[in-house]
């Protein structure tokens, strides 16, 4: 048995000198997928996972701008199912060019009976929003 284990550990311990230790390469990359995932960046309305998806959707949004300057909006949430469900619901307003301003509400539970639709109006709390992202999940 020790005849056999002696040169099994030396062509071990040779295979692990030749091949050394491989390092992975160093420096900047580019971010991957940048483009696949980014629906929140070009939508005005997002289901934020499957349930939600499946159960709800959007019938109409309705912009306006407050005397005030600041922007209010109006998204009638739609049930698909025949069964009463619980989502939640939020906005995160942002500037001209899709940053956030730093606006965003809580998220509000939001009870649609079977087939039912729900008006939820949100306004931002400065003038700086530009364009706005509505989001819908599950209850948790």
């Amino acid at each position: 048995m020790k005849k056999i284990l002696i040169p099994f550990c030396a062509v071990a311990a040779l295979t692990l000198a030749s091949t050394g230790c491989k390092h992975p390469e160093t420096g900047a990359f580019t971010p991957q997928s940048a483009t696949q995932f980014d629906t929140e960046n070009k939508e005005k309305f997002v289901l934020m996972d499957p349930g939600a998806q499946y159960s709800v959707t959007c019938s109409g949004l309705q912009e306006t701008r407050l005397p005030d300057g600041r922007l209010k909006v109006v998204a009638n949430v739609r049930n698909r199912e025949n069964r009463r469900i619980e989502v939640q619901i939020n906005c995160v307003f942002k500037d001209e060019q899709g940053f956030s301003t730093g606006d965003e509400t809580p998220w509000q539970k939001l009870v649609l009976t079977e087939n039912g639709q729900e008006s939820v109006q949100v306004e931002s709390a400065n003038d700086k929003a530009k364009k706005y992202t509505i989001r819908v999940r599950q209850a948790r």
